[in-house]
């Protein structure tokens, strides 16, 4: 463990030494090594992410060795354990980006000759932040306007731009997985269409391109992008609700019957929202006293009535899960006492 942890603490150093005029005296086996130990962090993501006892030891040297940086290297921005799943991304950027890097460097970096050989991690990154970059500015030129169908047609096509964008970044057959840039190409779309504005329709929109996709699998229908998505989505709770609560419920229906994955995501947003609802006994009814990223009663059961009328087995699950949530909360039939029991006093109300 102390070797992993001192070959982060160099490689750390090494990303900092990039951004500077040392890479004047830089050559092809130095640009080598560099992308060799890059290449070992990602490595060292990859393998320990999931473990707290290793990521804890790894983020408190990091943060150890950012401190030092930070008073020898003017502007340095600190980097933390999970900028190591994109390490060579940060190398090439901070070289991309660096006039003092030597043109014998730069054209090692563009020249397709040396694909298949030293440099072909180097050489590949770089295609792959080029394409990224222009497949950014192609998003960001669609002139995003609202339609009465939804998704609009802009959105339709910018959702479509991004998942194929997405294939290519997360395909094995194009050099491996770039998680990192992956990341880079939705915060771009994100940027570019504003959390509030389009772009739930176009995440809504890209997902729902995977709908009639005869290259699926049966263990995995929608897709790796898809699930990258959703993953995304998770990481960031404030778009998800967005895009639940903004987006018309027949476009979720139709994301709910796609998707299992959606389905599941779906239903613990839904519960979130009657949780947070309390119960006004002077106005006689559920309303957000303590939150305002909740949706109202009538609100949370239009979503519900829309499920109910899915589909048989859709029905009796939400029926099901509602009957359960309603005994937790001591399954009372008093109106006031639970919201669960009252919404399914609602929902049965023809």
């Amino acid at each position: 463990m102390e070797a992993i942890v001192k070959n982060v603490e160099r490689t750390t150093e090494l990303l900092a030494v990039s951004q500077t005029e040392t890479v004047q005296r830089w050559d092809k086996q130095t640009l080598d090594r560099a992308f060799q130990w890059t290449q070992y962090c990602q490595h060292v993501y990859t393998r320990f992410h999931a473990n707290p006892t290793v990521t804890d030891i790894l983020e408190k040297q990091l943060q150890v060795t950012n401190e030092s940086l930070r008073t020898t290297f003017h502007g340095y921005r600190d980097i933390t354990f999970s900028d190591l799943s994109q390490c060579q991304h940060l190398l090439l950027v901070g070289l991309l980006n660096n006039a003092a890097v030597p043109s014998s460097v730069v054209r090692l970096l563009f020249d397709t000759i040396t694909v298949g050989g030293k440099y072909k991690d180097a050489t590949g990154h770089c295609t792959e932040l080029i394409e990224v970059k222009s497949a950014c500015k192609v998003l960001s030129a669609i002139n995003l306007k609202r339609s009465t169908s939804f998704p609009g047609p802009d959105a339709d096509v910018l959702g479509m731009t991004m998942m194929e964008m997405l294939d290519i970044l997360l395909s094995p057959a194009t050099g491996g997985s770039k998680v990192g840039l992956a990341e880079k190409l939705l915060d771009n779309v994100l940027q570019t269409c504003g959390e509030n504005e389009n772009f739930p329709e176009v995440v809504a929109a890209a997902l729902l391109s995977r709908k009639d996709d005869k290259t699926a699998t049966k263990m995995a229908p929608e897709g790796v992008s898809f699930h990258f998505i959703l993953d995304w989505l998770q990481q960031h709770h404030s778009l998800l609700h967005n895009m639940c609560s903004t987006l018309p419920i027949g476009l979720l229906m139709d994301l709910h019957q796609q998707s299992v994955r959606f389905r599941v995501t779906y239903g613990n947003m839904l519960k979130q929202w009657g949780s947070q609802l309390e119960y006004d006994v002077g106005e006689g009814e559920w309303v957000q006293m303590y939150t305002t990223d909740g949706v109202s009663f009538k609100t949370l059961s239009d979503h519900y009535r829309s499920l109910l009328g899915a589909c048989p087995s859709t029905k009796e699950d939400v029926e099901r899960e509602l009957t359960e949530l309603k005994v937790a909360d001591g399954d009372f039939d008093v109106r006031g006492l639970s919201v669960w029991g009252d919404l399914l006093s609602e929902l049965n109300t023809v």
